[in-house]
């Protein structure tokens, strides 16, 4: 069945009514399906900004969906000035613009998604948003408790126009309890929410982890959530409103270390480095060149660790034999295996123990991370064609199917890159309508 939809414009403030109607015009069908893409035919309003809120549509992007990118006209998300490195524009309208580029931290979470600058600050942009979102099937949203009521555009003002649209709040700490006005970005929550106390070297200071893994999780939860809201959407014919916020997917990713502190009643232990509280050997050591992570985790392993590093007495030693013997000497052992591991390169070592059942590991920065055989093979590293920064490369979507084909079909955008596309295609605005609006400052 069709919509019928209008877009408002201001008349004079004299008039008895503040807005006139623009267009009337009758919705287009849903997105178009691909039986290969799990999320084809699903249509995201996507109001998120800088990491979670980007990491779950981009998630959902890459399984089919088609997902439209609300940005400020002239800003944009903001992460698109979090630089350096850029991606330099070298081709197009912006080449040799003197600008400094598409931000890396914008392209890693915004490919598979259309660009469309509004501003909501002006009515005409909120009434443009309300009528997208009367013909999306998500609307995901990352700000402050509240502030989106104000301009029309929260869960319960959106619902009369859309019952069966799935609403999804990314906060800090929620939209209820103590800390649900508080701004959270992923280091806070780390802090907050216990993950930076257990992360570290073990005399050293906390410190948080090398990514914002935070806000990535809480990403993953969203996407997740989104997609069960779905399919309890067709099973009952009625959107819902999902609250997500950071330090409730920190807490639950505390996981078996959150659980040992609720039955043992007792505070944790702290920080244990690459080191694991209840398990000897099962960490990093420092070799002649590097670094090399040793995973001891049962006594049979541990005697394959023993033979490997010439040392294979020491699987019968009763101050090793057993891992409870292994914890209780572990400054003994864990400096013993390091004089050992120190005397040899890392690929000398990974060479010993290649084939033998004895898990390891060479540490990696990120470019031997990203050149990795094992990564290359998987087809992990993809190089597109960005429109204005030529080819570029960007981590590709994760999981392998054996029916469906996700990944990377289109680059991130340009600011506003699909406006005119957007409102004309599923607004049904014409060339004219659309340059007035863009003459006003509405979109861009």
């Amino acid at each position: 069945m069709s919509l019928t939809t209008r877009i408002l414009r201001p008349v004079k403030a004299s008039s008895r009514n503040r807005f006139q109607c623009l267009r009337t015009f009758t919705s287009h069908a849903t997105a178009p399906e691909n039986k290969k893409l799990p999320l084809s035919g699903i249509r995201i309003l996507d109001l998120t900004r800088v990491l979670a809120g980007p990491y779950c549509t981009q998630i959902l992007g890459d399984l089919g969906a088609e997902v439209l990118k609300i940005e400020h006209p002239t800003r944009g998300d903001d992460t698109r000035q979090w630089g350096p490195p850029y991606a330099p524009h070298i081709q197009g309208p912006k080449a040799g613009s003197g600008g400094p580029g598409e931000s890396a931290y914008y392209l890693s979470v915004n490919r598979n998604k259309k660009s469309i600058g509004v501003s909501f600050k002006d009515p005409r942009g909120v009434a443009l948003i309300q009528e997208l979102a009367k013909k999306a099937d998500v609307f995901v949203e990352n700000y402050l408790p509240g502030t989106l009521a104000k301009y029309g555009l929260d869960f319960e003002s959106l619902r009369k126009g859309n019952e069966k649209l799935v609403y999804a709040s990314i906060t800090g700490y929620g939209q209820t309890g103590p800390y649900s006005d508080r701004a959270g970005y992923d280091v806070m929550v780390e802090a907050e929410m216990g993950l930076m106390h257990i992360t570290g070297t073990r005399d050293g200071p906390p410190v948080k982890v090398g990514c914002a893994v935070t806000d990535l999780t809480t990403g993953l939860y969203t996407a997740n959530s989104i997609m069960a809201a779905l399919l309890g959407r067709a099973k009952t014919g009625e959107g819902q409103h999902l609250d997500v916020c950071l330090s409730d997917c920190q807490v639950a990713t505390l996981s078996n270390m959150a659980e040992s502190v609720l039955i043992s009643g007792e505070r944790d232990t702290g920080r244990w480095g690459t080191s694991h509280p209840s398990v000897v050997p099962y960490r990093s050591f420092r070799t002649s060149d590097g670094d090399i992570l040793f995973g001891g985790g049962t006594d049979r392993l541990f005697g394959i660790l023993c033979e490997g590093l010439g040392r294979p007495e020491w699987a019968k030693d009763e101050r090793f034999a057993i891992n409870s013997s292994r914890v209780a000497n572990r400054v003994v052992l864990e400096k013993d295996i390091e004089d050992i591991t120190a005397t040899k390169t890392t690929s000398e070592w990974e060479a010993i123990f290649e084939g033998k059942g004895l898990p390891y590991a060479k540490v990696n920065d990120l470019m031997d991370t990203l050149n990795h055989k094992h990564v290359q093979a998987r087809n992990m590293v993809k190089e597109v064609d960005h429109p204005t920064c030529g080819p570029i490369k960007l981590i590709n979507t994760p999981v392998k199917y054996s029916y469906s084909t996700p990944g990377i079909r289109t680059p991130p955008p340009t600011l506003g890159q699909h406006t005119d596309e957007v409102l004309s295609e599923v607004m049904g605005l014409s060339e004219e309508e659309i340059v007035e609006l863009r003459r006003g400052g509405v979109v861009g």
